[in-house]
C-alpha cells in the first residue's frame, strides 16, 4: 500500500472531493442527497465548514485524495455548539484499507484538541455495516435507529445515531 498522509484540506482539493462524493450521491446510501453537488457548491460548503472553525481533512495517497472527513456543527442552535458531527468519505479503491479510520482517528483527536465535547455520527441507513463498525471501534456508542427516515435507489432507508464524547465530555462544564 501506498503511504497515507492525513492533512487539512484545501481548495485545490475540491476536485476529488466532489469525485468522491459524487459516487458516494449516485451509488451509496451514505448520503441522503440525491443529485451529486458541482465543485462550486462543495467549495462553498467546504469554506462555511472552514469559517466556522470546523474541521476538514484529507487523505492523501500518492496518487492522489483517497478519502475526506469533516465536522461541522451538529445543530445550528446556539446551545449545541460544542458538538459536531462527522462526516467520513472514501474513495471506492480504497476501501478497506484503514483510510476512513485513520481519518476519523485525527477528527476525533482535533476536535478534542479545539474543545468540541461530543462528536455525532449521523449514518444514512442501517445496513452501512462498515460504517458502523468504523464508529464502534473509534470509541462511538449506538444511540439509536431511526427507522424509514430517507427513500433512495427504490427503498427506505433508516438513520442511524450513534455519540462520542471528546474530551472531558459531559463530566465538566465547557
Amino acid at each position: 500500500m501506498t503511504s497515507v498522509v492525513i492533512r487539512s484540506a484545501v481548495a485545490a482539493d475540491i476536485p476529488a472531493i466532489t469525485r468522491i462524493y459524487t459516487h458516494a450521491v449516485l451509488y451509496g446510501t451514505a448520503s441522503f442527497e440525491i443529485e451529486p453537488p458541482d465543485e462550486a457548491e462543495m467549495a462553498r460548503r467546504q469554506q462555511v465548514l472552514l469559517d466556522g472553525g470546523y474541521l476538514y481533512l484529507v487523505a492523501e495517497r500518492d496518487d492522489g485524495i483517497a478519502g475526506y472527513a469533516y465536522a461541522g456543527p451538529y445543530r445550528p442552535r446556539p446551545a449545541y455548539r460544542f458538538s459536531v458531527e462527522d462526516s467520513i468519505y472514501v474513495a471506492v479503491d480504497a476501501h478497506r484499507l484503514g483510510i476512513g479510520r485513520r481519518l476519523l482517528t485525527e477528527l476525533i483527536e482535533v476536535a478534542t484538541q479545539r474543545g468540541f465535547r461530543q462528536m455525532i455520527a449521523i449514518i444514512g441507513d442501517s445496513c452501512q455495516a462498515p460504517s458502523i463498525a468504523l464508529h464502534d471501534r473509534t470509541g462511538f456508542r449506538m444511540v439509536g435507529t431511526i427507522e424509514a427516515t430517507g427513500f433512495k435507489h427504490g427503498r427506505w432507508l433508516d438513520t442511524v445515531i450513534m455519540q462520542r464524547a471528546l474530551g472531558d465530555g459531559a463530566s465538566t462544564a465547557p
